[in-house]
């Protein structure tokens, strides 16, 4: 019953999303209206190209395609992101030789790792998942490091003091804590992901969304293009607000009675 309302609440609390979204909709409208639809096509019209695609075959080919693409180097960055952050965020000597190390990945921007990739790997599968890995890795080191040098060290030295099992500590005493600056992290690696392995796709493949919409250009389909635009982004607010944000919630439910 619990459950329940919990799923309840948060359904009812999405209608600031909804509203948005529906902003969203009608300046696209507006948009259109203004420049046309060689510019701008209508949320209509584009809506009708997805369609097409989907009774065609090609939307879910080409989302599978990319998914996977963008899933894999998202997990990778996430697991060695993660660990190594917490790593560095535990011990100051490894958080002062990793500061220079993730400026330098920072500050290079992700063209540059796909255009390495591309004469790395070639046109091959491991060309944008190499890309999104490299471009997403510093994002989710930094939260695991923030959330690691950030922990209470009077909860570590009770924890040490009443004997806590380690499962207690873990889960009681240091994930909520270092999840609370992971979760954002994820987030926002998981967006740049599917942005990253696009314009890897669009460059470097055959096949994919990126690919696609480097079909639609050559034609000057703009239809096709923000089609494809648009699937991309359902899936982005699919994966967070159906996947991401539930977990989060139930993550971080022990905030609430703080």
């Amino acid at each position: 019953m619990r459950w329940f309302t919990a799923t309840l609440t948060y359904l009812w609390s999405g209608w600031g999303a909804i509203t948005s979204l529906l902003l969203l909709l009608a300046l696209w409208q507006w948009g259109h209206s203004l420049y046309g639809e060689l510019v701008l096509p209508s949320p209509t019209a584009t809506f009708a190209q997805m369609l097409q695609f989907y009774q065609q075959g090609k939307l879910i080919e080409s989302l599978t395609i990319t998914g996977q693409r963008a899933l894999i180097g998202f997990l990778l960055s996430m697991i060695v992101g993660t660990l190594l952050g917490v790593i560095a965020g535990r011990y100051i000597t490894t958080a002062m030789m990793s500061r220079p190390i993730i400026t330098v990945l920072v500050g290079t921007p992700p063209i540059a790792w796909l255009v390495l990739a591309m004469l790395w790997f070639g046109s091959e599968e491991a060309t944008p998942i190499f890309t999104v890995f490299i471009a997403c890795f510093p994002i989710i080191f930094i939260g695991a490091l923030q959330g690691a040098k950030t922990l209470d060290g009077y909860l570590h030295d009770l924890a040490h003091v009443y004997q806590l099992p380690w499962s207690m500590r873990l889960g009681d005493v240091y994930l909520p804590h270092v999840i609370s600056y992971l979760f954002p992290a994820w987030i926002a690696a998981l967006g740049m992901s599917w942005k990253i392995v696009v314009m890897a796709e669009l460059l470097a493949t055959s096949d994919g969304i990126g690919a696609a919409l480097a079909v639609s250009r050559s034609h000057l389909d703009t239809a096709a293009s923000m089609a494809w635009i648009s699937a991309i982004i359902f899936v982005l607010l699919a994966i967070e607000y159906l996947v991401l944000e539930p977990i989060k919630r139930h993550v971080e439910a022990w905030r609430e009675g703080s």
